[in-house]
């Protein structure tokens, strides 16, 4: 009998281990992986359409919203452009396709 309570014991610590250690570290490795599904990091690489440009900076629509934007490349209205970079509330952006 008593082996028998020393045997449930031990495979309730062992249960308890598993559940509290062992997958929530699973769980984390596996997450740690994944690309940010919120914040403005999942912006990166992101598709927007130029709404208003002047020389070097103006705005995009991105996801159903207006941000700042800058960029090295002239920009037109109705451009298509990709997020290469989030900097506070402003982002930097590159021509979707440069040829056209």
């Amino acid at each position: 009998m008593e082996t028998l309570i020393i045997i449930l014991i031990i495979i309730f610590i062992t249960y308890e281990f598993i559940e509290h250690v062992v997958f929530p570290l699973i769980w984390s490795l596996v997450q740690r992986k994944k690309k940010s599904s919120c914040g403005p990091e999942r912006l990166l690489g992101g598709v927007g359409e130029v709404k208003k440009w002047d020389r070097t900076e103006g705005y995009v629509f991105v996801d159903g919203e207006l941000w700042k934007a800058v960029s090295e490349v002239p920009m037109k209205t109705g451009n298509m452009v990709v997020i290469q970079k989030v900097e506070g509330l402003t982002l930097t952006v590159d021509l979707l396709n440069p040829k056209d």
